[in-house]
């Protein structure tokens, strides 16, 4: 329903009396208005007076009949079966007549909410959403939308339960009947009041698919210790996980609220809530921005470079590396909190990646800045490019979450192609290699290297040496140019690995070998795309 009707009546005047503000009293009435939200508190109030004032005869509304969009609803009653009439609370008020109406609406306007403790009161008001805006300007962020999100207090949710508990009893003891109906949910209710005056203050509209998000954190240390009844009613609710500081969050309070019958509540909770002293404190405005993701190609011409911070024992081996050396310009530009870097396979420290590169993807966590035109990504590309004469980045743009998918798809079906310098301890001569060039599709069992143990669990992989062309250099030395699947251990193929790697250029050539030198000439992942110069 939209607007007040008469069976709403005493409704209206049990929660004024308890000291529950309009806006939880039109939620409590399941009125689903948006707009009659929004109209300012002392208008709310006066409407409810005019209400209460009307007699029967004299029509059922009070407030403006707007239709609007089916609202979420919360169910506070679970049971068929109800408690005993008595209230521990001590007798059950009278609803005083219609000429006393104004006391009770009076009194109420200067209370704190028993219910939202403040929360649809002071913190829907233009000051505190200017508070707000405030926040988010000062923080920098481009954004052309937003979605905004609210962290209540658990205990909100008892008292909810507790003002039911107590106007269902007061009603029943009154000979008035109480529908079951679900009220309006208290975060939707704010959302309703917030999101038109956050939108004009910040210029953009509200969406709820929005990247961009502002957060609020209410606390209310005043009643912090109402849920803590709950964990001796329902233990099993309340178990103490890692990244939580309390046991006590809104979905263990919930569920136990669920759980616990309604004469167990009734002995230790007051129905209905008694109003506070002080409202909710905000403790936190937060914002935050959805992930933007960077893909590329990298090349790396340094034999002294790993791909990732190489750090052992805490102590650095390494001054750099090739993320460091990307990332470090990423996270200027669209300054980010962190990044997570990831690519297609990766290369040894001493291992040179050359051709067309290696893809890479960059995911830059809650970036202010996340608009960029093809020039700008072209510009900042050089400026990683002029800083190092280590790397080289390609093909530079801005892709999405989904895409970055096609860089891992298949990677084991995916081929590369090397060259590698390879030492013989016997001296060789051209026709001694030569029939390394018609060997095709050679399979290789692979064990765990030795090299990788400490981080790789042990098994034997299976892969393919597709082909494979031979370069005679001298006695000793020859370059060996191969094309494999995805994820061959190439310095194994060629030692050995003490024979964890069969077969291995030393088994097929008879002698000792060793790779002095080894190059990536090619890594055969279409993506990301290609851009033109």
């Amino acid at each position: 329903m939209s607007s007040l009707t008469e069976k709403d009546r005493p409704i209206v005047q049990l929660l004024l009396h308890a000291g529950t503000c309009p806006r939880c009293i039109l939620r409590f009435c399941c009125v689903g208005s948006q707009m009659l939200y929004r109209h300012p508190h002392e208008d709310l109030m006066k409407d409810l007076q005019e209400f209460l004032k009307n007699n029967q005869e004299e029509g059922n509304t009070a407030c403006l009949d707007v239709a609007d969009p089916p609202c979420k609803r919360i169910r506070l009653e679970h049971r068929e079966g109800g408690a005993d009439d008595q209230n521990h609370n001590g007798a059950i008020p009278q609803i005083p007549e219609a000429d006393s109406g104004n006391a009770a609406t009076e009194s109420s306007a200067v209370k704190v909410c028993n219910v939202c403790l403040g929360i649809l009161q002071e913190f829907c008001e233009a000051d505190f959403v200017k508070k707000v805006c405030q926040k988010v300007n000062s923080a920098d962020y481009q954004f052309t939308s937003f979605v905004f999100s609210v962290s209540l207090p658990p205990q909100l949710s008892v008292r909810e339960r507790a003002a039911w508990l107590g106007l269902k009893q007061e009603m029943r003891n009154l000979g008035l009947p109480l529908a079951k109906d679900d009220i309006v949910q208290l975060k939707e209710a704010y959302k309703w009041i917030i999101h038109p005056q956050l939108s004009e203050e910040l210029g953009v509209p509200a969406d709820g698919k929005s990247l961009f998000e502002v957060s609020v954190v209410f606390a209310h240390p005043e009643t912090d210790e109402e849920c803590h009844f709950l964990a001796t009613a329902c233990p099993d609710c309340f178990k103490p996980a890692k990244n939580k500081q309390s046991v006590f969050t809104r979905m263990a309070v919930l569920k136990a609220l669920e759980k616990i019958k309604e004469e167990d509540f009734l002995k230790h909770f007051p129905c209905p809530p008694s109003s506070p002293k002080k409202l909710c404190d905000a403790l936190e405005i937060q914002c935050n921005n959805g992930a933007v993701f960077v893909a590329g190609r990298y090349n790396k011409y340094s034999r002294n470079l790993p791909q990732t911070p190489w750090i052992i024992d805490g102590e650095r081996k390494l001054e750099s590396s090739v993320e460091e050396l990307i990332s470090e310009h990423l996270m200027a530009e669209f300054k980010a909190d962190s990044f997570n870097f990831s690519s297609s396979g990766r290369e040894d420290v001493d291992v040179r990646t050359l051709g067309n590169g290696r893809p890479f993807a960059m995911e830059l966590v809650n970036p202010r800045r996340i608009h960029f035109t093809a020039q700008e990504m072209k510009r900042l590309q050089q400026a990683i490019n002029d800083s190092s004469d280590k790397i080289q980045v390609r093909d530079l743009q801005l892709v999405t979450r989904s895409a970055i998918g096609r860089m891992k798809e298949g990677e084991e079906e995916k081929t590369k192609t090397y060259s590698a310098l390879i030492w013989t301890d016997r001296a060789i001569q051209r026709e001694d290699i030569a029939f390394l060039d018609d060997i095709k599709e050679l399979k290789l069992d692979q064990k765990t290297p030795l090299r990788v143990l400490h981080r790789r669990p042990l098994a034997v992989r299976c892969r393919l040496i597709h082909t494979m062309r031979s370069e005679y250099i001298d006695e000793h030395h020859f370059r060996l140019h191969l094309k494999t699947q995805a994820g061959t251990y190439i310095k194994e193929f060629v030692h050995g690995d003490f024979g964890r790697t069969k077969p291995n250029i030393g088994s097929l050539l008879n002698r000792t070998a060793d790779i002095l030198e080894l190059d990536v000439e090619s890594v055969d992942v279409d993506w990301p795309p290609t851009l033109a110069d």
